[in-house]
């Protein structure tokens, strides 16, 4: 499998380094618990249409005093690879008050949680959070990655300012071109995706971006 970018993503450091990042999947601070297969350097690579609109989206939200972190984009399918046999060893349960404790861990791999595919392999889709202008991680009713129904966008089982801001999100993220999946208020992805059918697994590295362009 090739190991550089298609011409088509961009590094999002490169294209609008006001947006902050906290790759969670770059690191150990995952469900999983470890780094995962592809995130070599911690490198935020998205289609170039999908960068366009999350700039869209973090000026706005700028102007009205919030920000966005991203904690995840592309994701390399070797990845979600690795999350699927996570999910297969049930004695691996290390994770689990942080991130499933009402969900049995067998019930993770299916159409609620893990799938064998992930549209962030297609490269237009962000994990974000809705942060203060200063960058503070604002509380969203549950953290990134809680497999429970109460991470549900619209759930009436959280707080009404934590059900507020996730309206503020969602209203920036859908007005500059994006979906929201309505299980995972954090989830967006591009409405009008480059590559609505390709799943891409070269590595999420800044050597696999050395040939990217980074035109506007």
């Amino acid at each position: 499998m090739s190991a550089l970018a298609h011409p088509g993503f961009v590094a999002l450091s490169d294209f609008d380094p006001a947006i902050r990042q906290d790759l969670r999947y770059a690191t150990s601070e995952n469900f999983v618990g470890m780094p995962l297969d592809g995130y070599q350097d911690g490198v935020c690579l998205l289609t170039l249409p999908a960068a366009r609109a999350l700039s869209r989206a973090h000026r706005l939200l700028a102007r009205n005093g919030y920000g966005l972190t991203v904690l995840d984009a592309y994701r390399p399918q070797r990845a979600v690879d690795h999350m699927r046999r996570w999910a297969a060893d049930l004695d691996d349960q290390k994770t689990k008050a942080d991130h499933y404790p009402r969900v049995a861990k067998q019930e993770l791999f299916g159409p609620d949680y893990i799938h064998c595919r992930s549209g962030h392999s297609r490269g237009s889709t962000v994990d974000v959070v809705l942060t203060a202008s200063d960058a503070t991680p604002l509380d969203l009713g549950t953290p990134f990655d809680f497999f429970d129904p109460l991470s549900h966008t619209d759930s009436p089982q959280v707080t009404s300012e934590a059900r507020s801001r996730r309206r503020v999100l969602n209203h920036a993220m859908t007005w500059a071109g994006f979906r929201n999946l309505p299980t995972e208020w954090w989830h967006f992805t591009l409405a009008d995706e480059p590559f609505p059918h390709v799943y891409f697994d070269f590595p999420a590295s800044r050597t696999s971006t050395e040939q990217l362009s980074t035109a506007a």
